[in-house]
Order: C-alpha cells, then sequence, then structure tokens
C-alpha cells in the first residue's frame, strides 16, 4: 500500500517587533550607547533610522550598513561577552510567552521552523537560540582577513525583496523546491516584509505597523495581536 507523499510546510518568524518586543538593531545602539561603547553621533542616526525604517522609507542598503557600522573593529569572539549581557539584561525579558507559544505551535505540528531577520546573524543568533530555531536567515556582515567585522554587509540583504530572494536559496540549498511557499505560513508585524508576505500562502500580521495594518485588511489576511505581558 502507498503512502501519499507530505510536504514539508515551512512556518517562518520575523524576529523584531514580532517575536522580539521592540527592535533589536536599535536597542542594541541604544545599549551601546549607554555603556560608552559608541560615540553620540550614532543616537541621533539611531532615531532616523529606526523611524524611517517604520514608515518604509529606509534602503535596504543604508538601514543595514548603519547597523553593521556598530560591530567595525572587533572580531566575533572579542563581542561575544558584550552580545551576550545585551542578550540577557535586554533581549530576553522582550520575548514574551506568547510568542514561544506561538513558535512552540508550529513545532508540534511538525513544521520546519524558520527565523527570517533583516538583523544581523551575529545579533540575531541568541534569539533564534533562545527560540529553538535551527534555521535562521538573516543579513551577513563581512569579515576582513584579520577576522574582524568591517562595517560592512555581503550578500543579499534579508530585507524586503532580499527576504524573498534568500528565502528561496535557503529553500534550494535544503532540497526544497520553491512551491514550498504556496502552504508556508510568515509572520510579520511589518510593511517592509510585504515581499515575502505576499509570496506565501499563508501570511499573517502580527501587531502589525499602520499601514501593514491596512494592507491586511485590504487582502482580508489574519491579523494576530500577541499577548506581549511580559515575565
Amino acid at each position: 500500500m502507498k503512502t501519499a507523499k507530505t510536504m514539508t510546510r515551512l512556518a517562518i518568524f520575523d524576529l523584531d517587533n514580532t517575536l522580539l518586543t521592540g527592535d533589536s538593531e536599535v536597542m542594541w545602539v541604544e545599549f551601546l550607547l549607554a555603556r560608552g561603547e559608541l560615540g553620540q553621533t550614532f543616537a541621533a542616526g539611531n532615531a532616523e533610522m529606526d523611524r524611517r525604517y517604520h514608515a518604509g522609507t529606509a534602503t535596504p542598503a543604508e538601514f543595514c550598513a548603519f547597523y553593521a557600522s556598530t560591530f567595525a573593529g572587533r572580531t566575533p569572539e572579542a563581542w561575544a561577552p558584550i552580545r551576550q549581557l545585551f542578550f540577557d539584561q535586554v533581549l530576553r525579558p522582550r520575548l514574551p510567552a506568547a510568542a514561544y507559544e506561538l513558535v512552540r505551535q508550529h513545532r508540534d505540528s511538525g513544521d520546519l521552523l524558520v527565523l527570517s531577520t533583516a538583523a544581523s546573524r551575529f545579533l540575531s543568533e541568541p534569539s533564534a537560540a533562545a527560540f529553538g530555531f535551527s534555521h535562521l536567515v538573516a543579513t551577513e556582515m563581512r569579515r576582513r582577513d584579520d577576522g574582524r567585522f568591517a562595517g560592512e554587509n555581503q550578500g543579499t540583504l534579508n530585507m524586503r525583496e532580499g527576504k524573498v530572494t534568500r528565502l528561496l536559496a535557503w529553500l534550494h540549498d535544503q532540497g526544497l523546491e520553491p512551491d514550498a511557499l504556496a502552504d508556508a505560513v510568515f509572520y510579520s508585524d511589518s510593511i517592509n516584509d510585504l515581499p515575502l508576505l505576499r509570496s506565501v500562502g499563508r501570511p499573517v500580521a502580527v501587531d502589525p505597523d499602520a499601514r501593514l495594518r491596512a494592507h491586511a485588511q485590504a487582502a482580508h489576511w489574519p491579523i494576530l495581536q500577541l499577548n506581549r505581558a511580559l515575565a
């Protein structure tokens, strides 16, 4: 007796302002400023980049370049203790139980879980590990020959249309067909993720910004409000 071949169902999650309450890169800059690790000129740039990101007017190149510049001149090993302190003190308390539960439901259903974020891989790795994601698609930062971060990015930036490009490349690397997106669910809060939301069969807006909320309502997409109460 032959059994039907089941297709792997993808559950894709954005991180910032979706699973995480807040934006990891914005808070990273604030954290470094408070420690005296960055010059105060970064404060105004951080606020402006955050504003333009939410407005959907910041280009992927300038957005990702600004935050990559905060890592310049040090190796991942040198940054690691500061990153861990940042995660423990700032990010972990902003990962609500409802977000863990949402991920758990998909894991228990046997879905293949992917965290897709415009943030750098280095900064988002601890959050991915906290949720138990085995697959992380993120913006990649370039390293110099001496191992230090160059303060620049490399490859396709994982933002806007780049999220679609990078996810398709990931599917290929996993031996999965592009049509896996037809039954995939993607959770996001941001109008910046509209290209990927439109590419999946089951887009879900999570606590969406005003522009995404309007689009989701017009397209009759589900809108999910997570309980953001933090432990």
